[in-house]
């Protein structure tokens, strides 16, 4: 199942509000979303290529179009536990201010409009991952999504050892 399930017209982020069109995607038993400006398209799971020496999180690269893209499992990066492959895993393809990443998930569910009436700060309480990569909480009727600053996330310095990864 290696083709585009939707293409979505990857564009700079306009900066200022966290309000706006997020992509809604699920890890384990938890809800996330992220711009959905960030999103460049929408792909099944399909075999990756491994390289040697990297963190377990860094699942390997694929060719995109003649383009190496690292892929970045988050389930393995925010220690999800149990990760199983099935028919549902799907890879969301990035575009981070013209770096390509894609980043492995348990599913899509949605793509949401969301007003900063909507979206809360992160309390201190919330332990299970790195809160410096989240927006803020959001709440749409009885369901609650984690806002995740994918850029920032893929920015940090673990993650330039993919830049090391795409250029061996």
């Amino acid at each position: 199942m290696n083709m585009v399930v939707e293409e979505v017209e990857g564009k700079a982020s306009q900066g200022g509000s966290v309000a706006g069109e997020f992509l809604t995607f699920v890890l384990g038993s938890e809800a996330y979303g992220l711009e959905i400006l960030k999103v460049q398209e929408i792909r099944g799971y399909d075999a990756v290529t491994q390289i040697a020496n990297t963190p377990a999180f860094i699942k390997g690269v694929i060719n995109l179009r003649g383009k190496i893209v690292p892929i970045v499992d988050l389930r393995v990066k925010f220690k999800m536990g149990k990760i199983e492959y099935n028919e549902f895993t799907v890879v969301i393809i990035l575009n981070l201010g013209g770096r390509v990443v894609g980043i492995v998930v348990d599913g899509v569910s949605d793509v949401m409009q969301l007003e900063e009436s909507q979206i809360r700060a992160v309390p201190d309480i919330v332990a299970s991952i790195d809160t410096q990569y989240i927006t803020g909480l959001a709440s749409v009727g009885e369901k609650m999504f984690i806002l995740v600053d994918i850029e920032k996330l893929m920015n940090s310095q673990e993650m330039e050892l993919m830049d090391s990864v795409v250029m061996h």
